[in-house]
């Protein structure tokens, strides 16, 4: 397929390559990779912006055209044939939460198809195999990027393979297997999920959609940066609070106000925070660092609980360049942000994305919100994913006798 309208660059070593097979990590830097280390060679899709900008394009322009113009496949038609982003962005003051100098607003990714911020990349991931007469997919998962992936290649017709740890819940591995995919749990990590789908990738020649391997699945993801740019009447958000496990979504998000400040579309990209839960922070707690240091995650929210963040390198170059910042969350405090975001707005989200909205609360408290500043949490993934994290929050009352006197001890 002859598409010219991006090239690939490698994050590490600035390689460039407008080959047109299937690409993944820069063959240079994979050579000196390590199986325990974050990969390099990485590699990021790069448009002709200069002659975008020639066009005459804008944002109106772009928007009406789907983004096409910034996407790695030729057409709008290879999407799968349902609704994909354009997801709400409420205004939590709406919600009749306490007046504040500031605005907070919530973007719900879980009103996707598959219910998670994952559709985003694995629609952009399907869209290309269906140009390259690809049929099979595989993919490494904690539950929320098979499910999407399963989801995805149902609608499109495609096979998909799904290896995911034994411990992801229940909910999520229901929704693989309803939507037809081939599941094939592993006894271990997501890591060893991960690094096993490279080996089958090499074996069988399937495509692979993993997150930090296949470039495009960040291209998937940028999409919610166009969609806040237009939400919020073409201005940019001052924070954005992201939820953080292998770093592809916060680069994506990164990637998509990129793409608009090389068109000139706007003049400075936000202030991003990554969060991470205290009991999974391997890409926070290394950036910056001489040696690259793991250690055994634990964290109740299994979307972001990685030991080898695969997109570290690309992420903390982003968070540097762009003044991001950090932080990180109890998961006591990621429990405590899911139950007060069901209670106070109607929306139930997972615990990862419950990490993002702990991650405001922490700036909040810590009065580090800007007056008349405008914040995002983003919310990646629906709570029924997993109903057994929030069992520590709330207590199911026992049965009782259908009669009235019965019912008053329920009675305030």
């Amino acid at each position: 397929m002859n598409n010219s309208k991006f090239y690939y660059k490698c994050v590490d070593c600035g390689a460039t390559y407008d080959k047109l097979q299937v690409m993944y990590l820069c063959p240079m830097c994979d050579k000196l990779n390590s199986p325990k280390l974050p990969p390099k060679g990485v590699l990021k899709t790069v448009f002709d912006y200069q002659k975008l900008i020639n066009s005459g394009i804008d944002f109106a322009k772009l928007s009406h055209n789907n983004f096409m113009d910034l996407m790695p496949f030729k057409e709008f038609g290879s999407l799968p044939n349902l609704r994909i982003g354009r997801t709400p962005l409420y205004n939590y003051r709406a919600f009749g939460s306490p007046g504040s100098s500031y605005n907070i607003f919530l973007k719900d990714d879980s009103q996707n198809p598959t219910y998670s911020f994952k559709d985003r990349a694995s629609s952009v991931v399907s869209a290309y195999a269906m140009e390259n007469d690809i049929d099979t997919i595989i993919t490494a998962s904690t539950g929320n990027a098979g499910s999407s992936l399963a989801g995805i290649c149902a609608a499109q017709g495609q096979k998909a393979i799904i290896i995911v740890p034994e411990s992801a819940p229940a909910a999520k591995l229901t929704q693989i297997l309803m939507y037809g995919a081939t599941i094939i749990p592993v006894k271990g990590t997501y890591d060893d999920a991960f690094d096993l789908s490279i080996k089958a990738t090499k074996e069988f020649g399937w495509y692979n959609r993993n997150t930090a391997f296949n470039p495009l699945t960040i291209e998937g993801k940028k999409t919610v940066s166009f969609e806040l740019f237009e939400q919020l009447n073409y201005t940019v958000p001052d924070r954005i609070f992201i939820p953080v496990g292998d770093g592809v979504i916060i680069s994506g998000v990164y990637k998509g106000f990129e793409d608009l400040l090389n068109l000139k579309i706007i003049d400075h990209i936000p202030t991003i925070v990554a969060v991470q839960s205290e009991k999974s922070d391997n890409l926070v707690r290394n950036i910056g660092a001489n040696k690259f240091m793991a250690k055994a995650c634990t964290t109740i929210a299994d979307s972001i609980s990685v030991d080898i963040p695969r997109n570290f390198y690309m992420a903390q170059k982003y968070i540097q360049e762009y003044n991001g910042e950090t932080i990180t969350v109890s998961d006591a405090q990621i429990m405590e942000a899911s139950l007060l975001l069901s209670q106070s707005t109607g929306l139930f989200t997972e615990p990862a994305a419950a990490a993002a909205y702990a991650g405001l609360l922490t700036y909040e408290s810590s009065n580090n919100l800007s007056e008349n500043s405008n914040n995002v949490v983003l919310l990646t993934g629906s709570g029924l994913k997993d109903l057994k994290a929030v069992s520590s929050v709330i207590e199911m009352p026992n049965a009782i006798e259908p009669i009235i006197d019965e019912l008053k001890k329920f009675v305030p």
